[in-house]
């Protein structure tokens, strides 16, 4: 039996789009296990960001969850809860090391910028002039 045609086509189709999301779904999977290694510490990112998270949670009032989930709304719905609880870690970091009493709007904004790639920072930008919040405090962060 020789494939030829259409069907030989269509079988070499469906392994171009089969390995391609397995190796895109492995790269995900990939560095998820990266960011569980423990690190000399003892603790992974993940379990920092895990404990920092729950050290400041009585921190946090509704108008900085409010402008935090503002913030994080350009970011894709599929991704948003990961990059919500990465950035909301940061924050927690920043309040702890500061012994802040609460959380304010400087200092989501400072942990957002902390946390986020140069390359969201544009769309940070954006959100904080529609909010007409003043970006020149945090230039140096950019």
């Amino acid at each position: 039996m020789q494939l030829s045609g259409w069907f030989l086509w269509f079988i070499l189709f469906w392994v171009v789009i089969l390995s391609s999301t397995m190796a895109i779904g492995g790269f995900f999977m990939f560095r998820k296990f990266l960011k569980k290694l423990p690190k000399d510490d003892g603790k992974s990112v993940m379990d920092w960001e895990m404990h920092y998270v729950n050290e400041s949670r009585h921190l946090w009032n509704d108008l900085e969850k409010a402008l935090l989930e503002d913030l994080v709304s350009p970011v894709p719905e599929l991704f948003r809860d990961v990059a919500r609880h990465k950035i909301a870690g940061k924050i927690g970091e920043i309040a702890l090391q500061e012994k802040a009493s609460k959380i304010t709007e400087d200092l989501v904004i400072r942990g957002y910028i902390q946390a986020t790639p140069k390359r969201d920072h544009k769309f940070l930008r954006k959100k904080l002039f529609e909010k007409q919040i003043e970006v020149a405090p945090y230039e140096h962060l950019f």
